[in-house]
C-alpha cells in the first residue's frame, strides 16, 4: 500500500528557501503523478505543482512566478519541492499526493495523501 510522508517544513523569513520532501513507500513513484498542494488557514486546498509519472513532465500554478521547482529522485523514491524567494502568502500546510500517471489540478483526483508539513514565512 502506498504511503507518503512529507518533511522539510518550518519557519523561514521572507526571501528564504525551503526544500520539502515527499518520501514514498509501497509503490515506485516512477509510475505515479505526484502533486504538491497547500492549504492556508481559512482557505481551500490548492494545487502548487505536479510531476507526472514516466517522463516526469512538470507543471506549476501560474502565481508562483518560477519560484518553486519540483523534482523526483527515483533511486530514493522521493519527490522534492524546492521553494525559493518565499513570501508570507506562501504560508500554509503543504501536502503531497499521488494519482495514476498524469497530473491534475483537482484535489479530488488524487487518491493517496501524506500527513502534511507546515510552512511559515514570517519575519
Amino acid at each position: 500500500q502506498l504511503q507518503l510522508v512529507e518533511s522539510g517544513g518550518g519557519l523561514v523569513q521572507p526571501g528564504g528557501s525551503l526544500r520539502l520532501s515527499c518520501a514514498a513507500s509501497g509503490y515506485p513513484l516512477d509510475y505515479l503523478a505526484i502533486g504538491w498542494f497547500r492549504q492556508a488557514p481559512g482557505k481551500e486546498r490548492e494545487g502548487v505543482s505536479c510531476i507526472a509519472g514516466g517522463g516526469g513532465r512538470t507543471n506549476y500554478v501560474d502565481s508562483l512566478e518560477g519560484r518553486f521547482r519540483i523534482s523526483r529522485d527515483t533511486a530514493n523514491n522521493t519527490v522534492f519541492l524546492q521553494m525559493d524567494s518565499l513570501k508570507p502568502e506562501d504560508t500554509g500546510y503543504y501536502y503531497c499526493a499521488a494519482r495514476s500517471s498524469s497530473c491534475s489540478s483537482y484535489v479530488s483526483a488524487f487518491h493517496a495523501w501524506g500527513q502534511g508539513t507546515q510552512v511559515t514565512v514570517s519575519s
